[in-house]
């Protein structure tokens, strides 16, 4: 995936991505980041998700509203509207290329793109991850599918009946100063197990002598557990072939509901990620991220920046080479979603420049407005 060009989709008015290895999207709330990444992943995907859709009994339409409406979710069929333009890669697509097609083949089709949704703490209400069709019409595709991924994932690694199935952490899997960094921000060295009891599979949080379940853990813990999840499917163990067919990763806002310390160690999973052959793009109204993207622009071209980095972390060597790699070899953009009268427009603002006399750079499409004002009024007032 290099460029994406939309006109008039929703509630964008222009979009213009071309993405890096890591691809950061910024902007206030309903300025069509999300449809923006679920219509990437449908053109990319339209294949497989046709595919999954027939596995649970849904019928690819030969109107193509209707498609939306299955995919985007319930209200979402006039999403492309008469003025719609879509270009992805150079090539432009219709409506047209969203319907059913009677000598079209999907039953074979491979997944590109794996979508980590904002909501995504939704699936594991219960403590365990639902069911495809659990979920009703008005719930987007991504999110359901991203459910049933986590089931199927839980289901195969706990065995049938198992009970006290380790989930984390577990030896090997992830880098030890990952793993270390999850445990310390988010876990405070509680191991995570799932049980069944009743024939029902939960997951729950052991703590000494306390197996809390998964609604009385914190809104971090929760928030994150679907992370560390997707981060486990992405990263098999050695013994298991990669995801080779995957070549990008979608994550909204990952930020959400956590501290800084437990944002860094998403931070080292996204490096993880890049490190491993993965394109990430991430869509964030987090100040942490957009400095740690800061940080790698200023760093790049010093003789020890991959050394900066593990200080910046309180890391040492086990990552040296992961933030080498970064540095060296991983290029990032960054993208705001401005809104405007007609539709939020996007701007490149990948610089991040703090000097430049664009605001919209130098306060990071708006992400350290806030912060920067707090300091201009505190310094006029106390001072004066």
């Amino acid at each position: 995936m290099k460029h994406l060009a939309v006109r008039n989709f929703g509630p964008i008015a222009q979009a213009d991505i071309a993405t890096g290895d890591l691809t950061v999207l910024v902007g206030p709330q309903a300025t069509g980041k999300s449809v923006l990444l679920q219509l990437l992943k449908l053109i990319v995907d339209k294949k497989h998700i046709r595919k999954v859709l027939n596995q649970y009994g849904y019928v690819w339409s030969a109107e193509p509203s209707e498609n939306f409406e299955l995919y985007f979710g319930e209200g979402m069929g006039k999403i492309w509207g008469s003025a719609t333009s879509v270009k992805f890669n150079g090539k432009y697509f219709e409506q047209t290329a969203f319907k059913k097609r009677q000598k079209e083949s999907f039953t074979s089709a491979k997944e590109r793109i794996f979508y980590v949704p904002a909501q995504r703490v939704v699936c594991l209400a219960n403590g365990w991850p639902r069911f495809f069709s659990d979920y009703d019409l008005s719930v987007p595709f991504v999110l359901k599918h991203f459910s049933e991924t986590l089931r199927r994932q839980l289901e195969q690694s706990g065995g049938k009946g198992e009970k006290n199935k380790n989930i984390f952490p577990i030896a090997k899997r992830l880098k030890e100063p990952i793993r270390k960094s999850i445990s310390s921000a988010l876990y405070h060295n509680a191991s995570i197990i799932s049980d069944t009891e009743g024939g029902k599979k939960k997951l729950l949080l052991n703590a000494g002598n306390a197996r809390i379940p998964f609604m009385a853990w914190s809104a971090g813990q929760k928030e994150f557990m679907p992370l560390l999840l997707s981060l486990y499917w992405l990263s098999p163990p050695a013994k298991v072939s990669l995801k080779e067919e995957i070549t990008t990763v979608v994550i909204e806002e990952p930020e959400m509901g956590l501290h800084p310390d437990a944002i860094k160690s998403v931070l080292l999973q996204i490096i993880y990620l890049l490190h491993r052959g993965y394109k990430v793009i991430v869509s964030t109204h987090s100040h942490v991220l957009l400095e740690f993207v800061w940080a790698v622009n200023s760093l790049k071209g010093t003789t020890k920046a991959a050394k900066a980095l593990s200080e910046l972390f309180h890391l040492d060597s086990p990552m040296i080479d992961m933030f080498t790699d970064l540095i060296k070899h991983k290029t990032i953009k960054t993208f705001f979603f401005n809104n405007t009268p007609k539709g939020s427009i996007t701007k490149d603002i990948s610089s991040l420049d703090v000097g430049d006399p664009d605001n919209e750079i130098s306060d990071w499409g708006g992400v350290s407005e806030f912060s920067g004002r707090v300091s201009d009024i505190v310094s006029e007032y106390v001072g004066g």
